[in-house]
């Protein structure tokens, strides 16, 4: 009798189970149902709409513009960073990576909805006009740049070589908008450019990451080796540019650990990208300028330096943007840009919309130097050491004549237009004393 009893409940409980079972896979198959129900009339949507807007629109268009307009809405309306570009864009956004393009030589971008500059890009028309990180473009000519997408602004700012532009900019601390008058040029970017301070020191200036710079700033390395003791790199107003070359460029630098990661939606989207001693070239002590103009790439460098305690980091508040866009091409001349994760420093923060705070701020500006004229020194005394003086002064004059001729040599006079630059060379000077 127990033993029907057991066999009794035995069955009801496999019958339970079964029925769980069943039931379970009927709710996974209606949900799989109504997703693809929901696609569906998602679609009928859409083609609904594209359908009534080409019959009835007050002006004839193709299929082929509703569906451009579309995309074009879609992608725009994801996030500041990701859009539909056309064949003249995808060629453009190529011809600019591998570091030459036409325009004012400017980099936009939306902060809090208004167009933005980041950074104009050095020795370029606007970087001569006079436009500054943090601008904001009310007007481009005569058009109103609000509602306009960057790739509309790009594409009005873009035009013949000579042709002028005016560009109606609002700038902090200035009572009214401002008019800047450009004229159009071919903008040929070096991104790289290296020079000597003092006896010891290093200048790497980066103004943006193309496709050489970590080779270009491997050569620099490899050629000032011999006199450096310090190292500043300056990357204010460097907009950013491709991720690897960010990782390649603090590779030199740090011999291990962590330098980025990303992490997207799926995990074939996580990436981990670390640093290797075989790539290391140097540890002399560094200083990093950076400011407000210093985004995307620039701020992988100088957070990554900044956590591994590699760098000590000299200026302002970076830009704040902390996601990573893929290109993805849709057919042979056209593709989309999209957001596909945000990326981590090795420490695990993120800079999205915070940006990368620096170790010692330093608002830009010139050094304030007072002459004391009534000072009396030991050459003012009578009965001085005479000769010495003149083998001093004769020394002084060589030294000046040969920064004068010396492109590559950055001065006394021109630190003290720099204050950010005089600041990093100061601290420079400390830890090399320090470093012994």
């Amino acid at each position: 009798m127990k033993n029907k009893k057991f066999i009794t409940f035995g069955f009801a409980s496999a019958t339970l189970a079964l029925s769980l079972l069943f039931s379970s896979n009927l709710s996974a198959k209606n949900s799989v149902n109504d997703e693809e129900s929901s696609r569906l009339e998602a679609y009928t949507k859409f083609t609904k709409v594209l359908s009534i807007v080409e019959q009835y629109d007050v002006d004839e268009i193709t299929i082929e513009d509703l569906i451009d307009k579309a995309l074009d809405g879609m992608m725009k309306n994801l996030d500041a960073h990701s859009n539909y570009m056309k064949e003249k864009d995808y060629k453009r956004l190529k011809v600019q990576t591998n570091g030459e393009f036409g325009g004012l030589g400017i980099t936009v971008g939306m902060k809090d909805g208004a167009l933005t500059v980041i950074a104009p890009i050095d020795d370029t028309p606007a970087d001569k006009a006079g436009l500054k990180s943090g601008d904001i473009i009310l007007k481009i000519d005569e058009k109103s740049t609000i509602g306009m997408t960057i790739d509309e602004a790009v594409s009005l700012m873009r035009g013949k070589v000579g042709e002028p532009i005016d560009v109606t900019i609002v700038r902090k601390n200035e009572l009214k908008p401002l008019k800047i008058h450009i004229v159009r040029g071919i903008i040929t970017i070096e991104s790289v450019y290296a020079k000597k301070i003092g006896k010891d020191t290093l200048y790497i200036r980066v103004t943006s990451f193309d496709k050489k710079v970590a080779q270009d700033v491997t050569t620099a390395l490899k050629k000032n080796k011999a006199f450096t003791k310090g190292i500043i790199l300056d990357l204010r107003n460097n907009p950013g540019g491709l991720l690897d070359q960010a990782v390649n460029l603090v590779d030199l630098f740090v011999d291990e650990g962590q330098i980025v990661s990303q992490k997207g939606r799926k995990k074939v989207d996580d990436k981990i990208y670390s640093a290797s001693s075989n790539k290391t070239l140097t540890t002399v002590p560094m200083v990093v300028l950076i400011n407000g103009g210093s985004a995307s790439a620039s701020e992988i460098v100088s957070g990554a330096l900044q956590d591994h305690k590699r760098a000590v980091l000299v200026g302002e508040n970076t830009f704040g943007k902390g996601s990573v866009q893929v290109i993805l091409p849709i057919t042979k001349g056209e593709a989309i840009k999209l957001t596909i994760a945000r990326y981590y420093l090795p420490s695990g923060r993120t800079i999205q919309a915070v940006g990368v705070e620096p170790d010692i701020i330093v608002a830009p500006g010139e050094v304030t130097t007072h002459k004391n004229e009534f000072a009396i020194k030991e050459a003012d005394l009578k009965k001085h050491l005479k000769e010495e003086l003149r083998k001093v002064d004769t020394k002084k004059e060589t030294t000046k004549e040969d920064k004068k001729v010396n492109k590559d040599i950055i001065t006394p006079e021109m630190l003290n237009k720099d204050i950010q630059l005089k600041e990093a060379v100061d601290i420079i000077k400390a830890l090399v004393i320090i470093k012994g």
